[in-house]
C-alpha cells in the first residue's frame, strides 16, 4: 500500500510542479506549448535587428529559460545590431503576450573593433551589456567569415572569443554583404 501511495505521490508531485509554457515552432514544442525542466520559467523574446538605423528583422520567441535569460541584451557586429526583451513567469501559459520591443540603451564607454566594407578596422561604440569585445569566425557556403563587435558575456562562450579592453579584438578583413545576411541568424543561435 505504501509503494502505490509512493508512485502516486510522485506521479502527481511531478504534474504539481512541471511548468506548462507557450512555445515558438521549432523550439522542441509539440501543439505550441512545452514542458519546461525544473528550475526553468516561461518566457517570451523579441529579437529586432538593425542596419543603418532600419529594422531588418522582429522575431518573437517563446519558450522555457533559465533565470539567468530573463534579462534584456543586445550585441552590435557594427554593421547590424540586435537588440533582445526579454520576460519570464512562472504560471502556467503564462507567456501568451509578446515581449515588448526592445530600446536602444545608451553608450557605455567601451569601443570594439567591427567589420565595414571589406576590412575590419573600424571602431565600434558598445552600448547597455555589451561589455566585451567579440571576435569569432563563421562558415558561409564554404567561405570562413571574421565577424567582430561588441556582446554581452553570456556570448562569450562556445566557438568565439571575449577580451574585455577597449579594441582588443584585433582586426581582420571580411564581407559586409555576407555579415548582414549572417547577423540576425547569429543573433538567433548565440543570444536565444
Amino acid at each position: 500500500m505504501h509503494l502505490i501511495t509512493l508512485i502516486l505521490g510522485t506521479v502527481l508531485l511531478h504534474q504539481a510542479y512541471s511548468l506548462e509554457c507557450h512555445c515558438s515552432q521549432g523550439s522542441g514544442c509539440t501543439n505550441s506549448k512545452i514542458e519546461c525542466p525544473s528550475g526553468q520559467s516561461c518566457s517570451s523574446e523579441r529579437h529586432v535587428s538593425y542596419s543603418d538605423g532600419s529594422k531588418m528583422s522582429d522575431v518573437n520567441l517563446k519558450g522555457c529559460a533559465l533565470p539567468e535569460r530573463c534579462v534584456n541584451r543586445s550585441m552590435n557586429l557594427g554593421v547590424v545590431q540586435t537588440l533582445i526583451s526579454s520576460s519570464c513567469c512562472a504560471t502556467k501559459l503564462c507567456n501568451s503576450a509578446n515581449a515588448p520591443e526592445p530600446v536602444q540603451s545608451p553608450r557605455n564607454g567601451k569601443s570594439c573593433f567591427s567589420c565595414v566594407g571589406q576590412t575590419c578596422t573600424s571602431s565600434l561604440a558598445c552600448t547597455g551589456n555589451e561589455e566585451f569585445c567579440y571576435s569569432a569566425s563563421v562558415t558561409v557556403d564554404g567561405q570562413h567569415i571574421p565577424v567582430r563587435g561588441c556582446v554581452p558575456k553570456e556570448m562569450c562562450q562556445g566557438h568565439s572569443s571575449c577580451c574585455e579592453g577597449d579594441l582588443c579584438n584585433s582586426a581582420s578583413s571580411t564581407s559586409a554583404g555576407l555579415l548582414l545576411l549572417m547577423a540576425p541568424l547569429l543573433s538567433l543561435g548565440l543570444l536565444s
